[in-house]
């Protein structure tokens, strides 16, 4: 099974309190890959950054003190017209989210060989999954579409696909 892992296309950090230009600008392209996988027979997988009310008291709130992706909010939902018919929707409490392979193995029955990932944001919680997923997953081909992801700053996006490439995560 080919997996299509979206991370964290959430209106807070497309055009919200953590969104950017560069967020903005990407939408169309990943509603137009998330399309193209479903029509190869891919499965599609988007992830959440998930929070509660006492966020600003997390480890997280104190470093990044901006309040987003509070569970039930606009800000916390996937972006309008990107495609969730029929993709598995998996809430995260951090950037990295460290329960792939029970996910895998309960939905997808084990048969992942190959992962592809786009999202937000490149130089946290998508650097962060691929190098989990590489960690967990040595042998499957694990990607990154830099054309579908977008990072803090275009700085801090291009060191994120610099330190995948470092570690075998292709970008393509």
């Amino acid at each position: 099974m080919k997996v299509l892992l979206v991370i964290d296309m959430q209106n807070d950090f497309i055009d919200g309190s953590l969104g950017t230009k560069e967020a903005v600008a990407i939408v169309p392209a990943v509603a137009e890959k998330i399309r193209a996988r479903k029509a190869e027979g891919w499965q599609v997988v988007f992830t959440r950054d998930t929070h509660d009310e006492g966020y600003m008291d997390s480890n997280e709130g104190k470093h990044l003190p901006v309040v987003h992706c509070v569970e039930d909010t606009p800000g916390w939902e996937i972006r309008e017209g990107l495609d969730t018919m029929g993709a598995l929707v998996v809430n995260k409490p951090s950037f990295g989210f460290t329960g792939w392979t029970d996910v895998f193995e309960e939905f997808l029955d084990g048969e992942v060989d190959e992962i592809e990932i786009v999202g937000l944001c490149t130089d946290i919680c998508v650097v962060s999954n691929a190098l989990i997923l590489k960690a967990l997953y040595p042998e499957i081909r694990i990607s990154v579409d830099p054309a579908c992801c977008a990072g803090v700053t275009p700085e801090s996006h291009e060191a994120a696909l610099t330190t995948m490439r470092m570690c075998q995560i292709e970008i393509v």
